[in-house]
């Protein structure tokens, strides 16, 4: 069983391989490599495929299997099961929408790096007491956004975060630049008409241009 300091370190080096991770939704497996690779090339190699399809799993294996470069991840991580799914596909994350103490134990168990979703103080500093620091902001724009997150750096300074939900490349910048947030969500960089066209060039733009908003 892997430590929560361990896996809270870990998923610091997985959150600050880019500023941005793509949160893919894959409807047809078959787009899940060319996908991946595109947004790898664009610079985005952290890559984290919801639990919302029949396919997802799948498409989680095939990343893992034929795409080095990418750092592919779980989403919508809600249960023991999923955690045990996810993992045995090649998962080398997971991120969840919220948590409870079954599901937290099973992500600590795993032995890959797991972000827990929070959206109140209470929830953070009940992570906090079980030794997690690295936590998924959900649903962030809803939740408070950036004004809630510098309101939790004060007191909470221990406590860092990926904020996910409503975030576009308009307000990311704003997000990056706190200095809880170690990086943000997204999916604005998979358009579903460029996905719809399997315009992977496009996609790889997109990525790019998302990679570069958490430079200097």
């Amino acid at each position: 069983m892997v430590s929560s300091s361990s896996s809270s370190a870990l998923s610091s080096s997985v959150l600050e391989l880019a500023p941005v991770v793509p949160v893919v939704v894959v409807e047809d497996v078959s787009d899940a490599v060319p996908l991946a690779r595109a947004l790898v090339a664009g610079g985005l190699p952290a890559i984290e495929v919801t639990l919302r399809t029949p396919v997802a799993l799948d498409a989680i294996r095939a990343i893992a299997d034929d795409v080095p470069g990418a750092v592919v991840g779980a989403g919508t991580v809600i249960s023991p099961a999923h955690v045990a799914d996810s993992v045995a596909a090649g998962a080398r994350f997971l991120v969840s929408p919220g948590w409870t103490d079954a599901l937290l134990d099973a992500m600590k168990a795993s032995g890959v790096p797991f972000l827990p979703g929070v959206s109140t103080t209470s929830e953070v500093v009940a992570l906090l007491e079980r030794g997690v620091r690295d936590m998924k902001f959900f649903p962030a724009q809803a939740a408070g956004g950036t004004a809630y997150l510098k309101s939790l750096a004060g007191p909470l300074p221990q406590a860092r975060f990926c904020p996910t939900g409503g975030i576009g490349p308009a307000v990311a910048p704003e997000y990056l630049a706190l200095p809880n947030v170690l990086c943000v969500g997204g999916s604005w960089m998979l358009p579903p008409d460029a996905i719809a066209a399997r315009d992977w060039t496009r996609v790889e733009t997109l990525a790019r241009e998302a990679a570069s908003l958490g430079a200097p």
